[in-house]
This record gives structure tokens, sequence and C-alpha cells, in this order.
């Protein structure tokens, strides 16, 4: 990027208006797409821009964790594919991935994300872990927001057998699983969380930022925002600071533009699956 192209963008932005025509609290076209992968419990492919992601969960059963012995748990695994930009090549993807992994963990790790207790089969013995996939096919900036999207839209179409605990006279257990792909329990996501990044560019801050808007910014702010507009956890990113005012009206806005997020995509997701086996799917190599 050239100063003068540098000059131009904060120029726009302090007018409240970016390169493509947008507003300063505008997202880009959002396209969500959910079981998308056969042999996954549920999944889902959402592009923002030319950001494309493609998650994808799988139910296994395990142990439960000393620590909580009455619940399931979530993993987190993200590829960087080096075909999404050259950055990601060698070490850089590597660290972007356990970067975002860790700010997924750090999502949920409160109780009020998600119902880990539904995930549990019998206390101390068994649960159901969740392995997320998250596979970054395209980068155009803006990933965390578009990988949280995309994870709220593979756990709402994710579908778990139904497990019963039989025990025998003598008092050992067997798990039966129920053979009916209906017969099924699915997790509620009303209080997964999304992220939204405020990138601070000039005097004003912007979301849902290009790779051309994020390479203006040297400060970024992640708010986690529940669907009423609720902080579970912030972050700041890149190398410059943020005062106290900035980051009180970077919040302000990320609580609105959140639970405006939050309302479109439960939208979407309850409207493509009222469409059921009618629905037209593109796959992920559509």
């Amino acid at each position: 990027m050239t100063v003068l192209d540098y000059s131009r963008s904060l120029e726009q932005i302090s007018e409240d208006l970016r390169v493509d025509g947008r507003g300063c609290e505008d997202y880009r076209c959002v396209e969500v797409e959910t079981d998308v992968v056969s042999n996954t419990s549920g999944s889902a492919r959402v592009k923002l821009g030319h950001t494309d992601i493609l998650v994808g969960v799988k139910a296994e059963m395990g142990t439960p964790k000393l620590e909580k012995p009455d619940e399931g748990y979530l993993e987190f695994f993200v590829d960087c594919s080096a075909n999404a930009t050259p950055e990601f090549e060698g070490r850089g993807g590597d660290d972007l991935g356990t970067e975002i992994a860790n700010t997924l963990y750090r999502i949920f790790n409160n109780k009020s994300s998600v119902d880990l207790k539904s995930l549990c089969i019998s206390p101390r013995e068994h649960c159901w872990i969740l392995y997320v996939d998250v596979l970054l096919l395209e980068c155009d900036g803006n990933l965390f927001d578009t990988i949280c999207i995309a994870v709220k839209a593979a756990l709402f179409n994710t579908r778990i057998p139904r497990v019963r605990v039989l025990e025998d006279e003598e008092g050992s257990k067997d798990i039966e699983l129920s053979d009916d792909p209906y017969d099924c329990i699915r997790l509620s996501v009303e209080n997964v969380p999304c992220i939204v990044t405020l990138c601070k560019i000039g005097y004003r801050h912007v979301v849902d930022a290009t790779l051309q808007e994020e390479a203006c910014s040297l400060a970024s702010l992640l708010v986690s925002v529940t669907s009423t507009g609720v902080v579970t956890c912030m972050r700041k990113v890149g190398k410059g600071s943020l005062d106290p005012e900035s980051i009180f009206e970077m919040m302000e806005t990320g609580k609105r533009v959140g639970k405006v997020l939050h309302a479109s995509l439960q939208s979407v997701l309850h409207k493509e699956e009222s469409l059921g086996p009618k629905r037209q799917k593109v796959g992920f190599l559509g």
C-alpha cells in the first residue's frame, strides 16, 4: 500500500465512507451454508467477502476431565492453508492457527456458551467430545469474525446420536447408541458468542476490515458478544495502543453490531433448516 492509498483511506473513513462504499459499521455480504461435509456430525462454510472458512464438527465418545466430571468438552484445531495467503507458509500459518484456537478456547471457556453438561453420558466415565476443525481456504481480512460465525453455524448443524446407558444386575454399564439418524440431540447455540473485530484507523474504528484496511490499522479490539449484547471477553491485537475512551466506544459499537449480526445469522440458519432436503446445496467444492 502506498502513502497516497493510506492517506486516502484515512480521509474516507473519517467521513464514514470506505473504499467499497460501506459505512464504518457495515459488514460485507455473508454467505452461510451448513451440512456441507458428509462425514461429520455438523459442518458449515462461511464466505465473508473473499474470506472463505470451512468448519467441521466431529462428536466422539471419551472420558470427562477430572476437574469437570459431569461435562463434555470441545477441542479446537485450526489449519491455515498456505493457498489462502502466502503469509501462511511455514511457521506463519502454524502460529496464526494456534492464536485463533486459543481465542476460541477462551470464548467457549464458560458455562453459558454451550451446555456442556448435556454432553455428559455417565459422570466420570463417558462424555461426548466435540472436535471442531477449522480450515482457512481463503483470506481477505476479518478472520476472527468469519471463523466465529462458521463455528456457530457448524454447532447449530451438529447432531449427536442419542445414547442409552444400560446397567446389568452386577452393576456393569453398557453403552447403546441409537441407529436412528433422527434420534439425536441438538446443541443450543443461542448463547454462543460471536467476535466483532474493530480496527482503529485514524480517529475512527471500522468493523469487518478488508486486508487493505487492516494494513492501515495499528491496533484492533476483538469483542466477544452474545445475542443479547453481553460482552464475554475482549482482546487487543496489534502493536499500536488504544486509549480508554476509544476502548469504550469500540465496546459499545461491538455490542450494537454484534446483536444485529446474531439476529441475522439465526434468521439465516433457521430459514435454511426449514427448507429441509429441498434446499439447494452448493457444497464446499461448489
